[in-house]
């Protein structure tokens, strides 16, 4: 029993210590964005029909490290504020599948290549989303931005002070409070695998090729997963003969979908809206998940390159407490996904 405890906690320190860098190199850059990309500027990129709305949309929401939870107030604002459907959409898809703390997760515990492959998938699907809700929507007038929106944007633009203390405050506060109780679970789930699975235990019990992805499809959608805790499962359940395109599916359906997110689109955008919402969730994971494997299978591209940018282990295992210190503080704080990207957004 005490030799399985350690081997569980040996995996989770060397994850840990592994994603650590990055991940508070992460939440450095997503604070600087939360204070220096003005959300009422997004809301002005994204009125009226039209491509460009939806590809901007897409774009916009990429780096920023909103959840498939926290990302619904965020959108509904922009919807408010004069976005279309396919724009809200494609917002909806592109954000909570990355960002740039998720993105150097990806990097140190999968590698270059998966780290860049995802949020090019991503922007696709948003933009794929985006088309099909515009589509078949009815069109929606141009919202122009009032005077009061403007000189309030004027007055934030004034606010020049303190620009640093905020971002170090969204990096290392509001955005660990909003992830760190699910990176946590995230980091002890993968601990689990590691020590308990077989090695070759997803290729044995769900095979490869199109089965096993459906599988995690049926695994990833209906549950909550933010885009970064989702990484190190990932890791674990490739380690265990998981194929990377299977993975990528889980990446794709686990942070873009969840049943609260799913019925909130339902009631507040229509049926049809969250029915091509669901649709191409899956469809463009399954498809992101056969290119891939057929690049890593077919191809014999190697698309996982693990431990392969190597830093001192004294600067893992520092950075390593330093994030267990943040995540375990930003845990034990009240719960404030939900509203703090509404909250975000309106200052």
């Amino acid at each position: 029993m005490g030799e399985f405890i350690w081997s569980i906690l040996v995996d989770f320190w060397a994850v840990l210590a592994e994603m650590s860098p990055y991940l508070l190199f992460g939440f450095a850059v997503a604070g600087l964005l939360s204070v220096f990309i003005s959300p009422r500027l997004v809301e002005r990129h994204l009125g009226g029909r039209g491509i460009w709305p939806i590809l901007k949309a897409s774009l916009f929401g990429i780096p920023l490290p909103l959840c498939s939870c926290g990302v619904i107030p965020v959108s509904m604002s922009l919807r408010k504020h004069g976005a279309s459907k396919g724009a809200t959409i494609s917002f909806l898809l592109s954000t909570p599948q990355t960002g740039v703390d998720s993105f150097f997760v990806t990097f140190s515990l999968l590698g270059p290549v998966f780290a860049i492959f995802r949020p090019v998938v991503t922007f696709i699907t948003g933009l794929i989303g985006g088309s099909l809700v515009q589509l078949f929507s009815k069109p929606l007038g141009q919202t122009n931005v009032t005077e009061s929106q403007t000189t309030s944007d004027n007055i934030d633009t004034g606010k020049k002070q303190g620009k640093l203390t905020q971002a170090l405050k969204y990096g290392f506060v509001t955005l660990p409070r909003d992830i760190g109780r699910a990176m946590l679970i995230g980091l002890v789930i993968a601990a689990f695998i590691s020590a308990l699975v077989p090695d070759d235990f997803f290729a044995r019990s769900i095979g490869t090729g199109i089965f096993a992805m459906l599988v995690m499809v049926v695994v990833g959608i209906p549950i909550y997963v933010c885009a970064t805790a989702s990484v190190p499962l990932a890791a674990a359940m490739i380690l265990k003969g998981l194929t990377p395109g299977a993975a990528l599916v889980f990446l794709m359906t686990g942070p873009a979908t969840n049943a609260a997110a799913f019925i909130t689109i339902w009631k507040l955008l229509g049926a049809r809206t969250a029915l091509a919402y669901i649709i191409t969730v899956v469809g463009c994971a399954l498809a992101a998940g056969l290119l891939l494997d057929h690049i890593a299978i077919d191809l014999g591209v190697k698309v996982i390159h693990q431990h392969q940018w190597m830093l001192p282990a004294s600067i893992k295992n520092i950075s390593a407490v330093v994030l267990l210190i943040i995540l375990a503080k930003a845990s034990l704080s009240p719960s404030r996904r939900l509203t703090s990207g509404l909250e975000d957004i309106n200052k």
